[in-house]
């Protein structure tokens, strides 16, 4: 199955089981994905999480219900996944605008969130740059905190802001940004920002080392002012380099960000000729 068709099987599963528990794990089984990479091939493709997607849907069909129907405020949020009238109420809040009771004594509006669907357009007509290497397995160091999938589009950033404010970024440099998920777990990944390992070197407390694995990697060019030359890179790795990849397919829960020296360039990571890459582990179909 491709990728394309993976997400809508993916999309159905979730549709067919709103009011039932789901786990980023069946969800990615659909797609025959690891949870890892499907999670962050969905963000790129749609701007937002699994997660996000799943909130907003149920919270559009317990609107719906709620205006439709006579059943109980926490009846419907119990449908929904919400175990309390508190938390319902907040979310249908922050979601609607209005709280349920609003909604249904005074007719306040409700918003809709459309379920996704799969649509086939004529794209591309540009050229990518890429390579496929075979790396034997090498050791980084670095700084490294967890993070939740939902949210961490914002917190990396953060995370990176704070590295170098600290002092750390006399330390590590930042050579690479590493997402691990090695056990491909549902609901949060390590995130490193790192350099090569030299063991001759004396480093203080509070860093880590990790090794690696050896992997056949595609390595993708990115060029350009950061973040918005990385961002479109995935974008188009997600969007269409993976589904028309007749040889390749994601291996392993890891993700890796290159970054060349800010020094080298007049403008630093803002120069039009900023250079960085995406590492993606690949194998044979």
């Amino acid at each position: 199955m491709g990728w394309i068709e993976g997400i809508g099987e993916a999309i159905n599963y979730i549709e067919e089981n709103i009011t039932e528990e789901i786990t980023i794990e069946d969800v990615a089984k659909k797609a025959f994905m690891s949870p890892f990479y499907f999670q962050k091939g969905f963000a790129m493709l749609c701007d937002f999480t699994v997660g996000e997607y799943i909130r907003q849907r149920r919270l559009t069909l317990a609107g719906s219900e709620l205006v439709s129907t006579d059943k109980k405020i926490i009846d419907i949020a119990l449908k929904y996944g919400y175990s309390s009238p508190d938390s319902f109420t907040k979310a249908f809040t922050r979601f609607h605008g209005f709280t349920p009771t609003a909604v249904r004594k005074d007719g306040a509006m409700i918003k809709s969130f459309a379920p996704l669907k799969i649509k086939f357009s004529l794209e591309g007509g540009y050229i990518m740059d890429y390579k496929i290497i075979e790396k034997d397995s090498f050791t980084v160091i670095g700084v490294s905190r967890m993070f939740k999938y939902d949210g961490s589009g914002a917190e990396i950033p953060q995370f990176w802001t704070e590295h170098y404010e600290t002092g750390k970024g006399k330390f590590i440099c930042g050579m690479y940004g590493v997402c691990i998920d090695e056990n491909t777990s549902s609901d949060e990944f390590e995130y490193l920002i790192a350099d090569n390992y030299d063991p001759s070197r004396e480093m203080s407390n509070g860093f880590v080392t990790k090794i690696i694995p050896k992997h056949t990697w595609a390595v993708f060019a990115c060029k350009g002012a950061m973040p918005k030359a990385l961002q479109d890179v995935n974008r188009k790795i997600f969007s269409e380099w993976l589904p028309n990849c007749k040889d390749y397919e994601i291996a392993a829960g890891y993700n890796i960000e290159m970054y060349t020296d800010v020094a080298d360039y007049p403008q630093g990571n803002q120069s039009e000729n900023y250079y960085s890459e995406i590492w993606i582990p690949v194998k044979k179909k």
